[in-house]
């Protein structure tokens, strides 16, 4: 029974930390970053790097980590837990009552055949899980179901790169409605808000650098550097 807890907690943890990593991305993280921060955030780990500032300056990512946090201290203490029971010489003899057992093996040597039985079983789990045709259908139904259920909204704009001062660089993508559609770069006022336009993508085509006449139209996709608050700010308003 402990051995199966076990593996129910690997299990359970693995898909915590991919549904922060979703809820990450669809913040507006990349989703290497979202992946890296969400297990970073449930293992405790901690990077103090600038991708971790892109957790903290969002209220609503902040949100995301500390329920990984939470949960991730829970699934450690699970897993150690019944991990320690898992290694107890009488597990199979209690549990499983396997009567030839303790005929083929010393008792001093099923806490070892314990041990095997628990790394076969985290490798076999981790090998279905990183497989990239089970992770994709895993990732693309808790996204589907996040955004149904409103949990997460997702961002009109990625961030790929914080610099010191709060300045990254983000692909804006223009929605309808969207308070940049329908004007001239010169009229969205990014310029004098310190935001620089690096490429427009239209239609598979890149625009480097486009002049101040440039009309904005909805799907255009934007790469912008600035500072990452004011951006946030200019594409939609954070809940």
């Amino acid at each position: 029974m402990n051995l199966l807890l076990f593996i129910a907690a690997l299990v359970i943890s693995i898909v915590v930390v991919r549904i922060g990593a979703v809820a990450f991305n669809l913040t507006g993280l990349e989703w290497r970053i979202a992946k890296f921060q969400a297990l970073s955030c449930f293992s405790w780990t901690g990077f103090t790097t600038r991708e971790s500032e892109l957790v903290l300056a969002s209220p609503l990512r902040r949100k995301i980590a500390t329920y990984l946090i939470v949960l991730g201290h829970a699934g450690i203490v699970a897993m150690v837990a019944t991990f320690a029971n898992s290694l107890r010489p009488n597990i199979y003899l209690d549990k499983f009552s396997i009567p030839f057992l303790p005929a083929m093996f010393p008792s001093r040597l099923l806490p070892w055949i314990n041990l095997a039985v628990i790394t076969l079983a985290v490798y076999l789990v981790f090998r279905v899980f990183s497989g990239a045709r089970i992770g994709e259908k895993l990732t693309e139904f808790l996204r589907g179901h996040l955004i149904r259920k409103e949990i997460v909204k997702p961002a009109a704009f990625e961030e790929l790169f914080l610099a010191p001062g709060g300045y990254g660089i983000s692909h804006l993508e223009v929605a309808k409605g969207s308070p940049l559609a329908e004007k001239t770069l010169l009229e969205t006022g990014l310029g004098e808000s310190g935001v620089l336009v690096l490429t427009l993508e239209r239609d598979n085509q890149t625009i480097a650098t486009p002049p101040p006449d440039t009309r904005i139209i909805p799907g255009d996709r934007l790469t912008c550097f600035g500072k990452l608050q004011t951006m946030r700010k200019q594409i939609y308003s954070e809940s």
